[in-house]
């Protein structure tokens, strides 16, 4: 017990509207009804919780994290309940500043696994109800990138050196779908890595929606796979496919709008890279936050995550995986309008890309990247920042040409922001029949897709129809745009219009 009141816990009770007295019944009649039929809360102890810090004993804090989430309709783990996790390091964390630090970033090796599984068991859950996770927020980037980063410098702490108890670890997620965890060997992981492979390339081509709960639910089973202490080569692949796992997870969630839901993913991500012992996944999980913050309207934040994504990576990371790290740090230098600056990051892109001679095989997570995809995001940072300086869209619509000349089958989704970025700079440039041209091919396969991203491209691009607003052609678009726009797919941004 603290003696001060628990925050976290106290604004998650007043957006749920129960009373102490029905939170207390709520707790004991869920209790018994995931085997703990002996839990006796009353109104005083739900007081201490709140009022004086107290926490309590275990189930509790996993009934009160199911309980939460239901009501609220999002994701609520046992840290946004401001309770902490008991286990290794626990006390130095929490004299290092734990209010600074809620989550207590970052996880031993057995608390990501278990915070992996929790995570997902609740995600799951909503995903059947039909919920979502509106009213979340967006963790501050702070509270990521000051605590990971001494950590992510540092070698791995692998499974081996962890405390070993008799019995496994075993995850015990609160009142949803358990899996009952046992030791695999290679054969089962070859094949966990070849189902990542089948969920990224249909992410890549029909969007995140359709198959997020696969992705999710298999996650989930790796989480219980990781509770298990198998031989270090096993543990390190079964970690790297729960690294890829989550980052598909996130990238999907932050697809469809889950916004902090995707971020957890990508932190999440980033742990489990690391403690496969591989920094430079680690990094490129970041580096999706940061894609997500720049989406969000929030470059500098992202340009903070980029830092601890280039630095943590440490110095086996090849040079195309640091050319498109360096393309993510431009669009973010666009976003701000420092144009010298995205020309800068921008050169060293293409230098890093070209010097990489393929002597070493790129691993499956950096396949997706390939010229292609360095021509898109330099067209995506060139008509961003040509919002702030007009005389670059002309440079903009040469490499999204480029892009789309060398984009291969299955591939939709990047093909859609290409003819958005086409389109939207044939607008900056003031050539209205061109970007008429391209803004429908985009429109002709979005409905192909599950991906409110290109939705939220598109909105962008509207905007920039308003200037030719009597202009015949572009007035059919317009409407056109407005008939298939769905509504829950606008999001606000910070100084841009949210009307169409």
């Amino acid at each position: 017990m603290t003696g001060e009141p628990n925050t976290r816990l106290s604004d998650l009770f007043g957006l749920a509207g129960w009373s102490k007295g029905e939170l207390a019944r709520l707790v004991n009649r869920q209790a018994a009804a995931m085997g703990h039929p002996q839990l006796a809360t009353d109104t005083s102890r739900v007081r201490r919780w709140i009022e004086m810090g107290e926490s309590p004993r275990d189930p509790v804090p996993k009934v009160l994290a199911a309980l939460f989430t239901e009501r609220l309709g999002r994701v609520v783990t046992i840290e946004d309940l401001g309770f902490g996790r008991r286990g290794r390091m626990g006390k130095q964390r929490r004299e290092a500043g734990a209010e600074n630090n809620p989550d207590g970033l970052p996880w031993a090796p057995e608390r990501t696994a278990a915070v992996l599984t929790e995570f997902t068991g609740m995600d799951l859950m909503l995903n059947r109800r039909g919920l979502v996770s509106a009213g979340a927020a967006l963790a501050a980037v702070s509270t990521i990138t000051g605590p990971m980063h001494d950590w992510l410098h540092s070698d791995p702490v692998l499974a081996a050196d962890a405390p070993r108890t008799e019995d496994p670890l075993h995850a015990d997620p609160a009142g949803f779908d358990r899996y009952e965890a046992a030791p695999i060997g290679s054969e089962e992981i070859e094949a966990l890595e070849r189902s990542v492979e089948v969920f990224r390339a249909w992410d890549a081509s029909r969007g995140g929606g359709l198959q997020r709960k696969a992705v999710v639910g298999q996650l989930n089973e790796v989480g219980g796979m990781l509770a298990y202490r198998h031989p270090e080569h096993l543990q390190r692949r079964l970690w790297g496919v729960a690294a890829n796992l989550a980052v598909l997870a996130g990238w999907m969630s932050h697809d469809i709008g889950l916004e902090p839901t995707a971020q957890k993913y990508f932190v999440i991500a980033a742990h489990a890279a690391r403690e496969g012992g591989d920094r430079p996944r680690a990094g490129e999980a970041l580096s999706r936050a940061a894609r997500q913050m720049v989406h969000l309207g929030r470059p500098d934040d992202a340009l903070d995550l980029m830092k601890l994504a280039k630095s943590g990576s440490g110095d086996m990371v090849l040079p195309r995986t640091r050319a498109m790290l360096c393309t993510i740090e431009a669009w973010a230098q666009a976003s701000m309008g420092h144009g010298q600056a995205m020309r800068r990051t921008l050169g060293r892109a293409e230098e890093l890309f070209v010097s990489d001679k393929n002597d070493v095989p790129p691993p499956s997570w950096m396949q997706m990247f390939d010229e292609a995809d360095l021509h898109g995001m330099q067209a995506l940072a060139f008509r961003t920042l040509a919002e702030h300086d007009p005389s670059v869209a002309t440079v903009a619509q040469r490499h999204a040409r480029r892009a789309l000349e060398l984009r291969v089958n299955g591939r939709q989704r990047s093909k859609i922001f290409d003819y958005i970025s086409l389109a939207s700079a044939c607008f900056i440039a003031d050539d209205p029949e061109q970007a008429d041209r391209y803004a429908r091919l985009a429109l002709v396969t979005m409905g192909e897709t599950s991906s409110h991203r290109t939705w939220d491209r598109l909105r962008e691009m509207y905007r920039l129809t308003g200037q030719y607003a009597g202009y015949a052609k572009i007035e059919d678009l317009r409407e056109e745009i407005r008939v298939a726009m769905p509504q829950h797919s606008v999001i606000k941004q910070p100084g841009r219009s949210s009307e169409i």
